[in-house]
């Protein structure tokens, strides 16, 4: 771990804990805090998240001034059940919509800014369980407390659960496997981070506007070098948020995940001159088990998905073409 790496990982992590509630609410001094939830068949979830944020830092102590939904082309009643709960939805095609549609999470992110208003914005994932008040005010800290401070990660113990078995530390394996391998080798300033691909940050707006962001699987990774490339190390801050419990993927979506964020790294090295040729396709081909017998000697079906991933322009580039100059 490079020197400066170690002094920045004592320096900007905290835990929630660290961070208390009334202070943090005098530390707001009338700036507005929007929380931005991306969501796609999350009817499960999405209602008791929205709640608890809502009655904890929106009514009880104004913390938060407004709580976002971007409804990602959801199957379920992942948007009634939102509404119902308080949130303000908005479907992610609806925003902007002049816009050729794009897809993925990063889609949604990046439109989910565009319709919030926050000085300051906080993302969390909308498939979290038993989600607590301090996922918020935990990367909202270093932000209130720190203006050298514009972007904080979340991070956490994450359970990997099975048929009766419980693997304390089991999930992230997409993290372990690909994203910190990436960032070790190319961007080793970032190798301080626990969690690289956490689904939870907050950021301050104008940083958030002046950066792309990837569509896809690759946001997360991406997010972190552009912010690194935009702000330096110093104006990145981490916070321990206890424990994430979710759903998992199964191992072929992981696979098609890992590949975007590769793409993802892979169009920054281009950028940075280290790489000069980009991949030769974006078709990932896998395996996995035929429903019925397949061709002699091949006992697997093959399962060929594009998975390319598309960029969005900062996002104050598009809205220059909205706003009146002044």
């Amino acid at each position: 771990m490079l020197h400066e790496v170690r002094s920045w990982l004592s320096r900007r992590t905290s835990r929630t804990e660290d961070w208390e509630l009334g202070r943090m609410v005098e530390q707001k001094a009338g700036r507005r805090v929007g929380l931005v939830l991306p969501a796609r068949d999350e009817a499960a979830t999405i209602g008791r998240i929205v709640a608890v944020v809502r009655e904890a830092l929106v009514d009880r102590t104004g913390l938060v001034d407004e709580v976002l939904v971007v409804d990602s082309r959801s199957q379920d009643a992942t948007a009634e059940v939102a509404a119902a709960a308080g949130a303000t939805v908005v479907g992610q095609d609806s925003v902007m919509s002049e816009l050729v549609p794009a897809h993925g999470k990063g889609e949604a992110l990046w439109k989910g800014l565009a319709a919030s208003t926050g000085d300051l914005v906080v993302a969390i994932d909308a498939d979290l369980r038993d989600v607590e008040p301090g996922f918020v005010t935990g990367l909202l800290g270093p932000l209130l407390d720190d203006p050298g401070v514009a972007f904080v990660k979340g991070f956490y113990h994450r359970p990997l659960i099975g048929d009766g078995t419980v693997d304390v530390d089991g999930g992230g394996r997409v993290s372990e496997l690909v994203a910190r391998p990436l960032l070790n080798l190319a961007w080793p300033q970032l190798a301080g981070f626990v969690q690289p691909l956490a689904g939870e940050f907050a950021a301050r707006r104008e940083l958030l506007e002046a950066i792309p962001f990837v569509t896809g699987y690759g946001v997360e990774l991406g997010m972190l070098v552009d912010v690194l490339d935009r702000v330096g190390l110093e104006a990145m801050a981490q916070v321990d948020l206890g424990v994430r419990v979710h759903r998992h993927h199964d191992l072929q979506a992981l696979g098609r995940m890992s590949a975007q964020i590769q793409l993802a790294a892979s169009a920054r090295l281009a950028r940075q001159g280290i790489l000069t040729q980009g991949p030769e396709t974006t078709t990932l081909v896998q395996f996995r088990r035929p429903s019925a017998p397949g061709p002699a000697g091949l006992d697997r079906e093959v399962v060929e998905t594009d998975v390319a991933v598309e960029e969005r322009p900062p996002l104050r580039e598009v809205l220059a073409h909205y706003r009146p100059v002044a």
